[in-house]
């Protein structure tokens, strides 16, 4: 793993961009294609396509139930998967890895297990107002039904977290769980999630973290970060869609009742009644996503070979050149905090350009970029604007992608100004 940026040879992002197939379309005749959506999903390199490919071609079969070569073949590539994933994140133990099919599951399946045995009327589920829909949703229907109440941290007025607020609701009392995102997706702030943490578990709580945005950009430890629950998804990690993890520490899923029922999450089954089996396969009920846990694993060997620090660092100068560049375009704001405290995000709104036209103009231009609320409502809501454009970047994006994206704006505003 390289993880030293001095010892290791130069970023070559040309190289990384030759492994992603994708790229190397035109978007429209003669225009070849900028990808700038990578906070909604990352592109994928030849090494997890061929992952695929190769499982589907050479030992598609069941895990954990076949005793034939193929099932055996393909236990031990999914469980490697699992492997792999424990390692990438730091957990103790290859049981505290749940394969699920994203962040949205993963949230879900606490809320429908630990939350739905453990909170009741009077409790606190303390969460911010920058959460994705997923970490909101999952905890509205369950209040409805448990009767615990929901509160919000707000923001200061750089896009960060209210630090002093998060204190004071803390120390209001009956708080169950904390539940936060650990990089924004509309403001790419990074939350000080180790210190939420500790300061969490000072007041009794356990914590909650949607890593969806975190974890295919920078080195997780979900051990030093102290994180009791950690998800993200896979096809946010140059790794296929359909799958994703949560993680928990294994005292915590020992006691969680089980979510779903089916074959591989029991030891035994009478007619009288059932017994549930081991960690991590309690939580993995029915035939999973072989393929894509598979697939996973090799965008984890990917990230793990370009290393961690080197994609974080190369990220960070993308993200501080491309916010000095949109400061120049007049009319234009963007939204959160500075790079030192922001993910490789940017989001916007341009003069009068409602974001969906924006996004629409810069399409010709090849320029792929998302618009709208981005499953962020309250936040935008609580910023005073309805959407925003978003540009995000990945490991393979290029300083000169951002200056297209800068004179595509200035065209747009031409257009606009025009009509």
């Amino acid at each position: 793993m390289i993880e030293n940026a001095d010892a290791a040879p130069p970023y070559n992002v040309q190289a990384i961009r030759a492994d992603f197939p994708v790229l190397q379309q035109e978007c429209h005749p003669g225009v070849p294609l900028i990808y700038l959506d990578n906070a909604a999903t990352s592109q994928k390199p030849l090494q997890v396509i061929q992952t695929l490919d190769e499982y589907y071609r050479c030992y598609n079969a069941n895990v954990h139930r076949g005793i034939h070569k193929l099932s055996e073949e393909a236990t031990v590539a999914y469980e490697e998967a699992r492997s792999k994933v424990r390692k990438f994140i730091n957990a103790a133990s290859k049981r505290e890895i749940i394969f699920t099919r994203g962040t949205t599951e993963s949230i879900n399946l606490v809320a429908q297990t630990w939350g739905r045995a453990n909170l009741k009327p009077g409790d606190v589920v303390l969460s911010t107002v920058m959460e994705h829909h997923s970490n909101i949703v999952p905890w509205q229907m369950l209040a409805a039904e448990k009767g615990f109440s929901i509160r919000y941290v707000p923001l200061c007025d750089d896009g960060t977290l209210d630090l002093d607020a998060l204190t004071r609701m803390l120390n209001e009392g009956n708080v169950r769980l904390v539940t936060l995102m650990h990089v924004s997706n509309v403001l790419g702030t990074i939350n000080p999630v180790a210190a939420v943490a500790q300061q969490a578990h000072a007041a009794g709580a356990l914590v909650l973290v949607d890593g969806a945005q975190s974890v295919p950009h920078m080195t997780i430890d979900v051990q030093a970060l102290g994180a009791d629950f950690y998800a993200f998804s896979g096809h946010k990690m140059v790794g296929p869609t359909g799958i994703g993890v949560l993680y928990g520490r294994r005292d915590l899923l020992e006691a969680m009742p089980p979510w779903m029922g089916g074959g591989d999450m029991i030891a035994r089954v009478r007619l009288e009644g059932s017994t549930w089996n081991e960690l991590p396969y309690k939580f993995e009920a029915g035939t999973p996503a072989i393929a894509e846990a598979i697939g996973l694993g090799s965008a984890v060997d990917y990230l793990m070979h370009l290393g961690m620090e080197r994609i974080h660092a190369y990220e960070r100068q993308l993200t501080e050149y491309a916010l000095e560049r949109l400061s120049e375009v007049p009319d234009l704001k963007v939204y959160g905090p500075s790079a030192a405290h922001k993910g490789a995000v940017a989001s916007f709104t341009f003069a009068n350009i409602h974001p969906h036209d924006l996004a629409q103009v810069l399409d010709v231009e090849g320029i792929a970029i998302r618009a709208g609320h981005h499953c962020a409502m309250p936040l935008h809501d609580y910023l005073g604007v309805g959407a925003t454009a978003r540009a995000s970047f990945y490991l393979y994006n290029t300083l000169e992608e951002i200056d297209a994206l800068i004179e595509a704006l200035y065209k747009a505003r031409t257009v606009f100004t025009v009509r």
